[in-house]
């Protein structure tokens, strides 16, 4: 391809909107363009690592016996009514009448789509296992978009379901996506974790999330450091500490503690360690279900395993009201001593070995020492409710420490189980005649956005450095000086003979400085450069240089092409 006849529109400054590095620089090196809000057009650059990608994914998808398909983007609204999502879904799904007002929605997901297409075609257990994918546009409305194609409202993703007979069957299909999710990342080049993750508004008995690690991510994810446990933060458990109780249980008190409202405050205040105080706070339900939990000062709450734990579907801080009502007090003073209302007490499973702490006496400016489960209050029971921390013991291995990371979610697999396929009615006749419910997995990549994830985790102040696997283009040949015959024939020379050796390379033939050549050829990332100039020439050589190491080599003409060659596929081999 030659530059000067394709359409790479970069920019030298950053953009005033873009936040993230991913953002800035695709918008600088021309791989794509904002239309509005979230949505942007895919360039002729972008475009070409956003398909190299997919066809990664297909190869790998393919691999692992599951079937291509493409269904519709606007879904009837009666399959998500039918599902129970139309509503809990939320203002994400964007909703419209067509002109016989008939509702519809631009689908964010297809788990409704794909199961009433099972629903209608498969009726025998003999049908079964099958493994449904496309690669297709979605659309969520989100109320925030930002990072560019990390957090659009249209991107593109690739989803797949599995459909079989029984859970058994089910966690086979499973470890088979979760075998191939490996496959399609280390392919990629890219430095990820596969974590255990909450199956959020999807559903499901589990899942696992695919995280391309990076400073910028959103994500906190924790790894033990000795075995392969992995989980997001919000799912991540948290060791069982031994419960330890003191030899003399002293008598309770209370104190008063002016103005001291945090753990911070109070623990100074009476010159106690933050670990030898309990936090309490108090928690809503969507319903105005209230919950108490307590935690060791020196500890966070985990508001997701509060909710699940408590069965919740929603949760969020009790208001001011709230609190008073059940407690007698406002926030700063809160303890299990003495409430108002009998609500649950959910307490952390380190509280249980706690004695002699101290803790709020709902009371303005008052302070419980010495407080003691047991004797001076109960609780409803124990569990893992509080945020795992760098250092803590892994939980399931006796030599690790978990390790904190920032990481980009690109992927994620869900065990569904008959969530779907009950509400949706989706049936089969096993071997004896009778009617058993489908179980169902679901699998999804972002593909724009692990493309972005990419260039979050390899880039350096002159721009991309693109993995081999998805780069626009292997390599580019650079013209030092286009006026001059005799660098322009031997760098053609290379570039026909790179091509026809299947090279995807780039000839920059524009006439421009050298020094402008350089800087857009680093900022679009293209993994390995040629530089043919008259200077090297007069040796019989031209210059290569690696992208991704500033390493530069000293080719002879007659042998660049070959090297080339050899270097990319074993780059490409490697990355297999």
């Amino acid at each position: 391809m030659l530059y000067s006849r394709y359409f790479i529109p970069t920019i030298k400054e950053t953009p005033s909107d873009a936040e993230v590095v991913s953002h800035q620089l695709m918008l600088r090196a021309g791989m794509i363009r904002k239309l509005a809000s979230g949505i942007y057009n895919y360039l002729p650059l972008g475009l070409r690592s956003i398909r190299k990608f997919e066809n990664i994914v297909r190869e790998e998808m393919n691999k692992a016996g599951a079937i291509e398909m493409l269904m519709p983007s606007v879904q009837p609204a009666e399959l998500w009514q039918e599902s129970g999502r139309w509503a809990f879904y939320g203002k994400e799904l964007l909703r419209f009448k067509d002109r016989k007002d008939a509702e519809f929605c631009m689908g964010p997901t297809h788990e409704e789509v794909i199961t009433d297409m099972v629903r209608r075609e498969i009726k025998s257990y003999r049908q079964m296992p099958l493994n449904f994918y496309q690669v297709q546009t979605k659309f969520r409305d989100e109320i925030r978009p930002r990072f560019g194609l990390m957090r659009g409202r249209e991107f593109i993703m690739k989803d797949a379901y599995s459909f079989d007979v029984d859970s058994d069957a089910a966690d086979l299909s499973y470890n088979r996506m979760f075998s191939a999710y490996m496959r399609i990342f280390e392919r990629c080049g890219l430095n990820f974790r596969a974590v255990e993750a909450d199956t959020g508004s999807i559903g499901g008995s589990s899942s696992h999330e695919f995280m391309v690690l990076a400073d910028s991510g959103e994500d906190a994810i924790v790894s033990c450091d000795a075995c392969r446990y992995a989980a997001n933060v919000e799912k991540a458990e948290s060791p069982l500490y031994s419960v330890v109780s003191s030899s003399k249980i002293e008598p309770l008190q209370k104190v008063s503690t002016p103005e001291m409202k945090t753990i911070a405050d109070v623990a100074s205040f009476l010159d106690v360690t933050a670990d030898k105080t309990i936090k309490t706070l108090v928690y809503a339900s969507d319903s105005d279900e209230l919950a108490m939990a307590l935690l060791r000062g020196d500890h966070e709450l985990n508001e997701l395993k509060l909710k699940n734990h408590l069965g919740w579907d929603e949760i969020q801080m009790a208001t001011e009201e709230q609190i008073l009502a059940c407690t007698g007090s406002p926030v700063g003073f809160l303890g299990p001593i003495g409430l108002k209302q009998e609500i649950p007490v959910i307490a952390d499973r380190v509280v249980q070995g706690m004695t002699n702490v101290v803790l709020g006496a709902n009371e303005v400016d008052q302070h419980y020492i010495n407080a003691n489960r047991g004797r001076d209050f109960e609780v409803s029971g124990f569990a893992d409710i509080r945020t795992v921390e760098a250092g803590d013991a892994c939980p399931r291995c006796d030599a690790g420490k978990l390790e904190m990371w920032r990481g980009i979610e690109v992927g994620h697999v869900f065990k569904l189980g008959i969530k779907y396929s009950k509400a949706l009615n989706a049936t089969y006749l096993d071997a004896n005649g009778r009617e058993q419910t489908v179980f169902m997995g679901c699998y999804g990549i972002g593909i724009g956005r692990t493309v972005a994830a990419a260039i979050e985790q390899n880039h350096d102040e002159n721009g991309i450095i693109f993995p081999i696997a998805i780069a626009p283009f292997h390599c580019s040949v650079v013209a030092v000086n286009t006026k001059d015959a005799g660098v322009m024939a031997a760098a053609e020379e290379i570039y026909f003979c790179l091509e026809k050796l299947g090279i995807e390379v780039l000839f920059d033939d524009r006439d421009e400085r050298p020094g402008i050549k350089f800087k857009d050829n680093d900022l679009i990332g293209i993994p390995l450069r040629i530089v043919v100039g008259s200077k090297g020439l007069a040796e019989g050589k031209v210059e290569m240089k690696i992208r991704s190491t500033g390493e530069v080599q000293l080719l002879p003409l007659e042998e660049a092409a070959t090297t080339i060659k050899q270097l990319i596929d074993a780059a490409l081999t490697h990355a297999e």
